[in-house]
């Protein structure tokens, strides 16, 4: 392992050498005011020799330390060394900065010993202070480093569960528009007319994170007028909303997988009488959206198994929001699934 000088780290280590330097000068300004000048020089002499032994030390020294004899003697020799330099090293140091009048002597010591001991201290000082905000620093890089792929993981899994969403609805609709042909029913241009409206919107309006909900409001319009040309007067279907404010933003299509489940497994198993109403509220950021569809399901069918498009809409919830809630229950003739989500809990 050699050592590697990076322009990130050098750049690194010069701010923590100014830090430290500063917190030096605090305490001097406190101390000795007198001498302030002079200690200031001092202390910028000590650290153009501690900086570059505490960078080797720590990213050259520590980093190459292995659980093998071999890289552990070594090691050893190198802390050794380390410790030679970081104390008679230093004195030497400050010795030849006040041959050549670059230091100026502040203290006097009585025995050599005494000045060593003395910037021995001063060296683990600042040892001490470069390894701990060299810790916090890594420590703070690496948790944004795992956001980051946090974040780049759950997009991509997002844009996944998009990519299934739009074909099953694509599929579910083109198995629409085929019994109308197989019938030859006259409305079959008009449900291919209504279904490319439909597939423009989803290809040149949802590309991005969020659309207003006016949009949202349009598509699920769109989607019902598509689904009741397959249907006689005797299907009902009720969409009302009450919203706030029609410029507020959602992710795209997160409300048509209920719709389409009111028709695909509701109204299309229904015999009698079926029927869609649907309830949409936005205020203040809270979402309600509430379908009732008929379905012929007993009433005692309590566990209800979610199709992939229930399956994606809740795993979409979940990476988008904190505070959400989605249920289906059925009943005795009809089938509820109630959405609320608190806008402002988005992640």
């Amino acid at each position: 392992m050699s050592i590697v000088f990076t322009k990130e780290k050098i750049k690194f280590y010069l701010k923590l050498a100014l830090a430290f330097f500063l917190l030096n000068m605090i305490g001097s300004l406190i101390t000795e005011p007198e001498i302030l000048l002079q200690r200031a020089v001092n202390h910028t002499w000590c650290l153009l020799f501690v900086v570059g032994l505490h960078y080797i030390f720590l990213e050259y020294t520590i980093p190459s330390i292995k659980l093998t004899l071999k890289s552990i003697l070594r090691a050893l020799l190198l802390i050794l060394i380390h410790l030679l330099l970081y104390s008679l090293g230093l004195y030497g140091w400050r010795e030849l900065g006040v041959l050549l009048h670059l230091y100026t002597p502040t203290r006097v010591f009585v025995k050599p010993c005494d000045g060593v001991g003395y910037f021995f201290a001063y060296s683990m000082a600042s040892l001490f202070f470069f390894s701990l905000v060299r810790h916090i620093y890594n420590y703070i890089k690496l948790k944004q480093a795992e956001q980051k792929l946090r974040i780049e993981k759950q997009e991509a899994e997002l844009n996944y569960l998009k990519s299934q969403t739009n074909p099953h609805f694509l599929f579910n609709t083109l198995n629409n528009i085929y019994s109308l042909t197989r019938d030859k029913s006259d409305l079959a241009p008009e449900s291919i007319l209504r279904l490319s409206k439909i597939l423009r919107f989803m290809l040149y309006e949802t590309s991005g994170d969020y659309i207003a909900i006016e949009q949202e409001i349009r598509i699920i319009s769109d989607y019902i007028a598509l689904e009741k040309l397959r249907y006689d007067e005797s299907l009902h279907v009720n969409f009302n909303y009450d919203i706030e404010d029609m410029k507020q933003a959602i992710p795209p299509l997160l409300l048509i997988p209920l719709v389409e489940n009111a028709f695909k497994h509701g109204v299309s198993e229904t015999r009698q009488t079926p029927f869609v109403d649907i309830h949409l509220s936005l205020k203040q950021r809270q979402l309600n959206f509430t379908i009732i569809n008929s379905a012929e399901t007993a009433a005692e069918s309590k566990n209800v198994k979610e199709n992939i498009g229930l399956s994606n809409l809740r795993r979409q919830l979940e990476l988008l929001y904190k505070d959400f809630s989605l249920t289906v229950q059925p009943g005795v003739s009809d089938f509820t699934a109630d959405l609320r989500i608190n806008l402002a809990s988005h992640v």
